[in-house]
């Protein structure tokens, strides 16, 4: 496992710690912890590029601050600071050594490590959220982007009887795997892969990751989706919405639902007719 890389900025509001999250999730960057006044953004050391930060936050004009954390001391930093997501009564997902959550219809239970499926909670509460309005009985689903693997365990939890989760990330997919394993998944293949194309069809797409990769993939994820399957989409912020309206209605997709949390987008759509 790589270094990794912890960017910290201080005295942002809340407004500019998420413009900065969606900036940063363009260049690689894959975890964030946000508290009231400051942001960490996480990359490997080997994608690190010095002068792409610079100039993408030079835009800004926040000031930064660059430290490496080495793999031993990585889990210790990111077990301390992290915290179940907790979906009404629907759903949580907490770490191995979190107590049991009680009263929620489901319950997943991870190793986080440095993969991050539930680094952007409001992404991944609004994914989580929207799936309870779907019905995956039987149904074959592609998570694009798995990270955790946590949208495609509640998949599985929520009766699809096929899943394809796929990441580019060699960690996310080890991590993945111990996941599946933590939440006794069977019907779960997870893949490394840096594009959509599957060469498959599927009832319902799970796609939890930003803009730009969404926009770059729209073509496969309309093309494998079935007649009247339905596309989840999340990582985009409030204003992303009207390129992503105008993607889908290119390749026919309708917008059925739609919620924001925290200026984070979440889009429900489905195959015209």
């Amino acid at each position: 496992m790589p270094d990794y890389i912890q960017v910290e900025f201080k005295n942002v509001s809340e407004e500019e710690a998420e413009i900065l999250i969606a900036r940063l999730s363009n260049g690689g960057f894959d975890g964030f912890e946000q508290d009231d006044n400051s942001l960490k953004a996480f990359i490997s050391s080997q994608d690190f590029d010095q002068e792409w930060l610079n100039e993408t936050i030079d835009k800004a004009r926040i000031n930064y601050a660059v430290t490496t954390i080495t793999e031993t001391n990585w889990n210790e930093l990111w077990e301390s600071s992290f915290e179940p997501v907790i979906v009404d009564d629907f759903v949580a997902v907490r770490a191995h050594f979190h107590e049991p959550v009680k009263a929620v219809q489901h319950e997943i239970i991870i190793t986080p490590k440095m993969s991050f499926g539930t680094g952007h909670h409001a992404t991944t509460y609004m994914m989580m959220e929207q799936m309870r309005g779907i019905n995956f009985t039987g149904k074959t689903v592609f998570d694009f982007g798995t990270g955790t693997g946590v949208l495609a365990i509640l998949a599985e939890k929520l009766g699809a009887h096929k899943i394809i989760a796929t990441d580019i990330d060699e960690w996310s997919i080890e991590n993945a795997e111990e996941n599946l394993r933590r939440n006794r998944c069977q019907g779960i293949e997870i893949l490394k892969a840096d594009s959509a194309e599957m060469g498959g069809r599927f009832d319902i797409i799970l796609a939890n990751i930003n803009k730009n990769i969404i926009i770059d993939n729209f073509p496969a994820l309309a093309a494998q989706l079935v007649s009247n399957g339905t596309l989840l989409l999340s990582g985009l912020l409030a204003e992303d919405e009207p390129d992503i309206l105008g993607k889908a209605e290119a390749f026919d997709l309708t917008l059925q639902a739609k919620k924001v949390r925290n200026n984070w987008l979440s889009l429900k759509m489905t195959v015209k007719s």
